[in-house]
């Protein structure tokens, strides 16, 4: 079958408009299943000016992924068109030229910003309490033979735009969160087919979002600033190549409208009776007269810039499956899923009916369970207009919920299932992976991770998406970080979020990793733990795993080092301090449920298992980057510091100090043991500890994501089988088995007796236990990088638990990467698919042996294959 080019994308953007690099790397991604096909040369053209001159560049190269921009840097603003054609070895066929896609430069500059100035509504905020939002607009002509249009713009706060009367964009709670005091994302919209010749109008809502509302465990308000303030910049071409610009300056206006108040914790009040005031308010039409000055306040403080990874959207609607009343008699809606957005509401009533909502993850007692929010209100309110029927969803808001409680619904109109359905929203990452087995409760466990990361990648990877937390822990970033790589494309969104940990590690000036990022408030010590801290090392080794960038991988090396060199605290042998506080294995099924952190495995057990682990990464970085002298250094520290660890917690007889699962699973996973005999001893320890425990899960953070791996190595695949399949509590199916849509932050989150855990701290949608996906990804789908990037592959699925199938994808750099295997009575089969331009390692389980193939289709058969038990 013949090869095409089937997508080719600049640096990790979705979309390459209004974007920072000048010079963008340039990928493409094939399709076909031609057998053995390499690519051996290339050739490139560029397109750029409004005249439409080209250039094109050939080369002799294998690469595909992350090709060097071979022109002058591109200036602010600049757009070019790139298409390109890969050619085959001796008698293989080249590809088709690829579709046109254009890059364009955002504003690189203060200057770029033309004079625009940040301006605010020129009245005395609120401080202490919620602020209203506000309404800014500007009347604009424009004259004939408009070439496009684009809107630069971003907020104090959260902004939703319209020009005359039309919706700019798609993007939602933009410009996202952002550490707002290092980085403030600007975002850019094509807004050609908005504006017309003659009288125009923009119209732009701000509402506090992260930047000025309550934030954070310390429920503080006005982190980044106290005011809510506007930065936009509007920019029309004509066909002759003038430019007409519309900046936010003192001749704008302001005013309020029908949104009383719209809060991140606590939802969003609106009277719909105030519309009629503010009918067509972003047209030329509107008479302004009476809406107040604005006023200039002061600019973002962080650097203005384009974002690394997409924006937020409403990526899908869910509708109500069924309603039905509480013990009480409250009216509920259950939605069948778990998930993180707001609701749309069509509703017709009387003038001033208050129609409220709340929303909730679990019904307990009959009732909607409100306790796990803590100070989190998550309510909703909307009062009718009583002018017909009308269609509302809240803006600055979000939530965590599947189950609505309805108060104040009018009587003159039934609520049916299609009165309401919820929006989904979440950072609109490209999905790339997907998992399936014959096992259901399996499948719906991963449609659970799937889930709970959709719910916590908002901007940043929060821990959960419903109380009065919401924050960007790293610790669960670290555990999590290879199955969301797996399951989205991730690069652009972490690359954005180490920006701001870099910058917060550099600006609390101790090179400790914050436990969360962005930081609130400002003057919150970091506390340097294992774990959470070693993100800053993990999650960049991980990321190039994935996706083979070299250039991220070198952006990121500076706060690994600063970390482990200079932010950690030692002890005279070079492990960790043993005053230090750490998080340890959280959230052991065995800790104390009001102390998480006390967990059956040793603290510092656990952070020197992790010490050693990133400074052999550390190692393996810097050989990748050429740096053989820091390469071997780091390789010294690693050696130095496995005999340190030796013997601080490994006796004679190589017996660990902890007889726990995360003990274990780390000196294993992580090769600290003395010996061949010493890891034949640690494994059947292992093994025992997991028998005699039921196999039912004893890990936290810390063990979970190594535990399934470490018995693979130990090939005792079916041990962990035997616990990934588990029903009873503490275990992943648990949740399944209780209904659950989503992961959970705690083993048991919901007891038996359908009550909540009452530790004060219990969410229903965390992803951090998830982490075993990336088990079940590399075993039961087989799928893995051989080489960073996904260049060469390994495919070796070993099959267990009972399992009879399994089918497994990834849109890997190169393209579709699929596996497919199911056990008959005559062995076993496997069908693969490898894309253009790469290379897999095919390893048969039950002894079939090892096969290197190219590109193509390819069927194996191990007919000697007997299932295990």
């Amino acid at each position: 079958m013949a090869v095409s080019i089937s997508q080719v994308t600049f640096e990790h953007h979705r979309q390459a408009l209004g974007i920072a690099e000048t010079k963008p790397r340039i990928s493409w991604r094939f399709s076909g299943n031609a057998t053995e096909w390499e690519q051996s040369a290339y050739d490139l053209e560029i397109m750029r000016g409004q005249g439409g001159r080209s250039h094109t560049y050939s080369l002799s190269s294998p690469e595909s992924v992350l090709l060097p921009w071979p022109e002058t840097p591109l200036a602010a603003t600049e757009r070019a068109n790139v298409r390109a054609r890969a050619h085959g070895q001796e008698g293989q066929s080249s590809t088709p030229w690829s579709e046109w896609v254009t890059v364009e430069i955002g504003l690189l500059s203060s200057e770029d910003w033309s004079g625009a100035v940040t301006i605010g509504a020129d009245y005395e905020t609120e401080l202490d309490k919620p602020k209203r939002p506000v309404l800014f607009r500007k009347d604009f002509s424009v004259g004939s033979d408009i070439a496009s249009a684009r809107l630069y713009i971003t907020a104090l706060g959260l902004y939703e735009a319209e020009i005359n009367g039309n919706r700019v964009g798609d993007h939602v709670l933009a410009p996202g969160w952002q550490s707002y005091h290092n980085r403030h994302v600007y975002d850019t919209y094509d807004i050609t087919d908005l504006v017309k010749n003659g009288e125009n109008a923009i119209g732009v809502t701000v509402g506090e979002g992260w930047y000025a509302g309550r934030i954070g465990l310390n429920r503080a308000r006005n982190v980044w600033g106290d005011t809510l303030g506007l930065l936009a910049l509007l920019a029309v071409t004509h066909q002759d190549g003038t430019t007409v610009q519309t900046k936010t300056d003192l001749s704008w206006k302001s005013s309020l409208g029908p949104i009383q108040t719209s809060e991140i914790y606590n939802g969003e009040r609106y009277d719909s009776r105030l519309e009629a005031d503010i009918h067509g308010w972003s047209t030329s039409t509107f008479d302004a007269c009476d809406w107040i000055p604005v006023k200039e306040v002061d600019s973002p403080q962080g650097q203005l810039m384009p974002p690394d990874g997409p924006p937020i959207r409403r990526i899908e609607e869910v509708g109500a499956k069924r309603i039905f009343a509480s013990a009480s008699g409250k009216t509920l809606i259950d939605f069948g899923q778990n998930l993180v957005g707001w609701l749309s509401v069509t509703v017709k009533g009387p003038a001033g009916t208050n129609v409220t909502f709340r929303h909730a993850e679990v019904i307990v007692d009959g009732e909607l369970a409100l306790e796990p929010l803590r100070t989190a209100t998550q309510e909703d309110s909307i009062i009718l207009h009583g002018n017909g029927t009308q269609t509302w969803e809240p803006k600055f808001t979000y939530h965590g919920f599947r189950f609505v409680q309805v108060d104040g619904w009018p009587d003159e109109t039934p609520l049916t299932l299609n009165s309401i359905k919820a929006i989904v929203v979440h950072s609109d990452m490209e999905q790339t992976g997907w998992l399936k087995t014959s096992n259901e409760l399996l499948n719906q466990f991963h449609a659970n991770v799937r889930w709970s990361m959709k719910g916590n990648f908002l901007s940043l990877p929060t821990d959960c998406p419903q109380r009065d937390e919401r924050l960007g822990w790293t610790g669960d970033a670290h555990a999590f970080g290879p199955t969301a790589n797996y399951l989205y494309n991730t690069a652009g969104f972490w690359r954005g979020w180490h920006r701001d940990v870099w910058s917060e590690m550099q600006r609390n000036g101790t090179m400790v990793p914050p436990d969360f990022v962005p930081v609130t408030p400002l003057d919150r010590d970091p506390s340097p733990t294992a774990v959470w801290s070693d993100v800053v090392v993990g999650n960049p080794w991980n990321l190039y795993r994935t996706f083979g960038d070299l250039v991220m991988l070198a952006e990121h090396f500076s706060q690994s080092r600063a970390w482990i060199d200079a932010g950690l605290p030692r002890n005279g042998v070079g492990l960790w301090d043993r005053s230090t506080f750490q998080y340890g294995d959280w959230l052991d099924p065995k800790a104390p449920p009001d102390e998480p952190s006390e967990a059956t495995t040793a603290k510092h057990l656990v952070a020197d298992a992790y010490l050693i682990r990133m400074t052999e990464i550390l190692s393996q970085a810097a050989k990748t980057l050429g740096d053989d002298t820091l390469a071997n250094e780091y390789a010294s520290q690693r050696a130095d510091l496995t005999q340190e660890f030796q013997n601080a917690w490994i006796d004679s007889d190589s017996n660990l100090a902890n007889r726990t699962q995360t003990a274990y699973a780390l000196s294993i996973a992580f090769g600290l043991l003395p010996s061949p005999e010493a890891l034949a001893v640690a494994g059947e320890t292992l093994r025992a500890i997991i028998a005699e425990n039921d196999y039912l899960v004893g890990t936290g953070f810390a063990g979970t994501p190594q535990l399934g791996f470490a018995l693979r190595d130990l090939n005792a695949t079916s041990d962990f089988y035997a616990m990934l399949l588990q029903t009873e509590v503490p275990s992943w199916l648990y949740q399944v088995e209780q209904g659950a849509t989503t992961t959970w932050e705690r083993w048991d989150s919901l007891l038996p007796d359908g009550t909540t855990n009452d530790s004060g701290m219990t969410s229903f949608n965390h992803y951090a236990f998830g982490a075993v996906a990336d088990w079940m990804h590399q075993v039961i789908g087989g799928l893995a990088p051989a080489a960073p990037g996904w260049k060469k592959i390994d495919i070796a699925p070993i099959p267990g638990g009972g399992i009879t199938s399994a089918n497994a994808t990834f849109v890997s750099p190169y393209g579709e990467v699929k596996s497919r295997w199911r056990i008959a009575d005559d062995g076993f089969h496997l069908e693969i698919s490898v894309p253009p331009n790469s290379r897999a390692t095919v390893i048969l389980p039950g002894g079939g042996g090892s096969t290197e193939v190219g590109s193509g289709l390819h069927e194996f058969h191990n007919p000697n294959y007997v299932a295990s038990k």
